[in-house]
């Protein structure tokens, strides 16, 4: 009833649908300009001054430091651009304004409107991915003769044991609140540079979670 309700929503326009909203674009490439990294990289300094040290920027005499006002307004929901993960299965960023969305409490989460798989592709939002219907925590024990047990099974110590995996059929209560993991940014420039190269082992990964099918990956 919700999926259809809501491309129903969509087709009257009042959630718009852009058909770029799927381009993945990169929001640290302004942090890993390699001139920003030349200058702000401490190793190539001959003098470090107490200016560079910290994240003021500012001597630590100067009373009247403020922090960037960072302006949150993005494009709404819908027709945003996603954001590159940081990394292979990062937490993506939220691209979109979330004005009214947060925060998510108990029995009230905007972000399952759109998100959710079955609705989704409808919407072109990022589906929640497959490990947020699993639960990775385990069913351990001391057995009788004081062994550790992991899922009915005997084990030296709770670390010598694969991640278990059991699949739910509906979202894991430990993933409700997404602006644990998942964050709104801020139209401000980053305090430092920014050196680190993610390796995607494909183009899909910059915008797809596969952790549930490589978790236990070189673990035997």
């Amino acid at each position: 009833m919700l999926k259809h309700s809501l491309i129903a929503i969509a087709a009257l326009g009042l959630i718009t649908v852009s058909a770029s909203a799927g381009k993945v674009v990169d929001i640290n490439i302004k942090a890993a300009d390699t001139a920003r990294i030349d200058k702000e990289d401490l190793g190539n300094k001959k003098v470090v001054t107490e200016e560079m040290l910290g994240l003021r920027k500012t001597t630590l005499f100067d009373e009247n430091v403020k922090p960037a006002e960072g302006d949150f307004k993005r494009a709404s929901a819908g027709t945003a651009d996603r954001f590159e993960r940081a990394y292979t299965n990062a937490p993506p960023m939220i691209p979109h304004d979330v004005e009214g969305m947060l925060p998510i409490v108990k029995g009230n989460n905007a972000c399952l409107g759109c998100h959710m798989p079955d609705v989704a592709p409808s919407v072109k939002a990022t589906a929640i991915p497959a490990s947020h219907f699993a639960s990775f925590r385990p069913a351990t024990g001391m057995a009788a003769d004081g062994k550790i047990t992991k899922e009915g099974k005997s084990v030296d110590n709770t670390s010598d044991f694969m991640t278990v995996t059991k699949k739910m059929d509906t979202l894991n209560h430990a993933r409700f609140n997404c602006s644990q993991c998942h964050a709104p940014q801020a139209n401000i420039d980053t305090l430092v540079a920014n050196t680190f190269t993610p390796d995607f082992g494909s183009d899909e990964q910059k915008s797809k979670s596969n952790l549930l099918d490589v978790i236990n990956a070189g673990v035997k």
